[in-house]
């Protein structure tokens, strides 16, 4: 299940929201080696403090996190347009208010038990989420500046993307900035390949999103 986290609902989810970090931590500072800022155990950015939409994939059985993204409306800061721009044409900007962009994805490294059928599960559960809420913030596309590594699980997971400019190599990774789709058979055609059979989205952020 994904639980939406809302600039209003900040406040009553910080414990969830310090994990997301401390996962952010493990994940891009820890195991990727990114050049990321991590204090206190947590790995925290300016566009943390920009108004996002947090999806947490929470797992029902244990509560244990084991997956966040981050959503940002691209009409303000995003990493895109503020930090990757080199990645767009010449004169091309991408800002639109039924475009959002995605950052931060990430899934719990110390999954080993859980098998290679969970994390893919969890994989596709937030790719789903994504589209999903797109869906009901009425958005054509989700935008993301991704790596080779996240363009392989994209594509492991039926989850197409449109290049946007040529992909660049940005410290030691090829990076790429794609569009995504928003539809109701792009949601389909994901979840299928996880097998997901019901929506991912939790009620109470649902009806969080619709009522913003």
């Amino acid at each position: 299940m994904l639980h939406i986290v809302e600039t209003p609902i900040r406040s009553a989810c910080t414990d969830l929201l310090d994990r997301m970090h401390e996962l952010r931590a493990r994940v891009f500072h820890d195991r990727l080696q990114w050049n990321v800022s991590v204090q206190d155990g947590k790995e925290i950015d300016a566009f943390d403090a920009a108004d996002p939409l947090y999806l947490l994939s929470v797992n029902e059985e244990t509560g244990r996190l084991e997956g966040s993204v981050r959503l940002l409306p691209t009409t303000g800061p995003n990493m895109l347009r503020d930090v990757f721009s080199v990645l767009l044409p010449t004169g091309t900007t991408v800002e639109s208010p039924i475009i959002w962009e995605s950052s931060r994805f990430c899934i719990e490294p110390d999954m080993a038990h859980m098998g290679e059928g969970r994390i893919h599960k969890v994989t596709t559960e937030l790719l789903s989420g994504l589209v999903e809420v797109g869906l009901l913030a009425g958005l054509s596309h989700i935008v993301s500046v991704y790596d080779a590594r996240m363009s392989r699980i994209f594509k492991a997971s039926d989850c197409k993307a449109e290049v946007i400019g040529m992909p660049t190599k940005i410290g030691r990774v090829l990076t790429y900035a794609g569009l995504f789709e928003i539809s109701e058979a792009v949601r389909d055609r994901i979840a299928s390949k996880g097998g997901i059979t019901t929506p991912v989205l939790s009620p109470t952020g649902v009806k969080g999103l619709l009522a913003a």
